[in-house]
This record gives C-alpha cells, structure tokens and sequence, in this order.
C-alpha cells in the first residue's frame, strides 16, 4: 500500500478537476433515469429525486453569483432572516425543478458548468459564502460534500451503486477543517485542537491529513468517513474508528456542513 499525505493546500485546478470527474459520474445516472424514477423519494424526508437535484442546481447557482457577482450575492445575503437560510433554500429550489425532468437535468448541468467555470476564473484569495469568505478550493471541496451527499440520495432512491473513487480524498480534507460544525449544530463545545484523518481511499492508498501528533484521530475507509460527516449513513453502519477523547463524541455528532443536523439515518436502514 503506497501512503499518500494530502497537500495542505490543495489548488482550485486539483479540486475542480475532482469535481467535474464526480459531476459526470453523477451526469451519467440522471441521463439514465426514467421519469417515474425522478419522482421517487429519496431517504432524505419529503424530498424525491427532483428535488435533490433542484436542491444541487440551487447551491452551485448561488455559488457562481458568489464569484462572479459579490455585490449581487451580499444583497441577497441580507435579505435572507437570521436562521432563515433553509426556507431561503426550499424557496429558491423551486425555479429549478419545476417543469419536465429533462428541464430539471438541463438546470443541474448549466449551474454546474457555470459554477465549475466562475470557480475556475476567481482570482481573489477567497469569495464570499453563507457565513464566511472561503477560498476557492475550499469552496469547491464544500461543493463536491454536497454533490456526494445529494448525489447519494438519488443513488439510494433509484437502487443505484455509486462507483466512487480518489476524488473523496479532497472530501476527507472538507470533512477535517469542518470537525467544529456537529459540535456546534448540538450546543456542545468545539475541540481545541484539530484531528488526525488516516483514511484508506478507494484504490488502496493511504491518505492522511491534519497534525500527525494529534490526539484524536479518526481512521477507516474514506467513503465511509464521508457517508458519516454527510449523515448519509449511521456510524453504526460504517466502518470507521477513532481515537480520543473529541474523536469519541465526534462520531456520534459529525457534520461537515453547518446548520441543524437533520434526521440522518438510522442504524440498519442501509444494511
């Protein structure tokens, strides 16, 4: 097994190339899809396939307005109520998934085009997000969380296996500087102090990052630990295994995404 340490800053070209090559993947299941398969419910509650995707189009719309339009993205920022950014979200899905799911198909793959390129064109040091300024890496990496959240969703509605590949890699990275937002979401206190991520990616490599004197550590298959920090599945079900005190309650709480945590799954549903 080769041991591969994941760069400590990854450029905007390395992460978006990793999200195109999951955007395809992802491109080739919706192409497959018959229309009574995009009305199916997904695990996620009262959202179906159609909406997972609008839910997709949505995000990366929002995200390109970021890069290329930071004023326009500030002002729709502020009208959004404190703690009001989830009805923002149902509402704004609703102009992308309305018609056919052909019409739906053709939003998901104009957003994530235009956002894959105003991602690829940011010159600056960082853009402006839901909370705070990100780089254009991180926002990509947080972009490929929520594709391989949503995109599992569809995957389990349809009955779909997702072929999933070392591009998680820069997912694992998103999950570890995110480790603070379950703690977060449940009223609990952030660790003091960042993890150690040694993950096994789907080819076999060793992939670690975070410091490798750190006292909690977070080890198992990398799918795994994202299907865990997306709450795509229940830890009980996975494969993953830590070290520490903070690790510890982490397993329980993980998030890599801020906000309520939702239902998540239960233990078994996937089995």
């Amino acid at each position: 097994m080769t041991t591969t340490t994941t760069h400590a800053n990854p450029t905007t070209a390395e992460v978006l190339a990793a999200f195109r090559q999951d955007s395809a993947a992802f491109d080739r299941l919706l192409h497959g899809l018959t229309d009574a398969q995009w009305a199916l419910a997904t695990p996620a509650p009262g959202r179906d396939v159609r909406a997972q995707v609008a839910h997709l189009a949505f995000v990366y719309d929002l995200a390109a307005l970021s890069c290329t339009d930071p004023e326009r993205f500030g002002a729709a920022m502020a009208r959004v109520p404190a703690g009001g950014f989830g009805a923002a979200v149902e509402q704004g899905m609703q102009r992308f998934s309305a018609g056919h799911p052909a019409d739906v198909l053709d939003r998901w793959v104009d957003a994530r085009d235009r956002v894959a390129s105003a991602l690829a064109a940011a010159t600056g040091p960082t853009v402006p997000w839901l909370v705070n300024p990100l780089p254009p890496a991180v926002l990509t990496a947080a972009g490929m969380l929520e594709l391989f959240a949503h995109g599992q969703d569809v995957a389990d509605a349809v009955g779909h296996d997702v072929d999933r590949t070392d591009t998680v890699a820069h997912i694992v990275g998103f999950v570890a500087r995110t480790t603070a937002f379950g703690f977060e979401s449940h009223g609990l206190g952030a660790p003091a102090h960042p993890f150690r991520f040694r993950v096994t990616l789907p080819s076999g490599r060793l992939f670690e990052t975070g410091p490798a004197d750190a006292g909690d550590v977070v080890e198992g298959p990398a799918v795994d630990v994202c299907l865990l920090a997306s709450r795509r599945r229940h830890h009980l079900d996975l494969d993953v295994q830590v070290r520490g005190a903070d690790a510890e309650r982490w397993l329980t709480v993980a998030q890599a995404y801020r906000g309520p945590a939702g239902e998540g799954r239960r233990p078994g549903q996937f089995a």
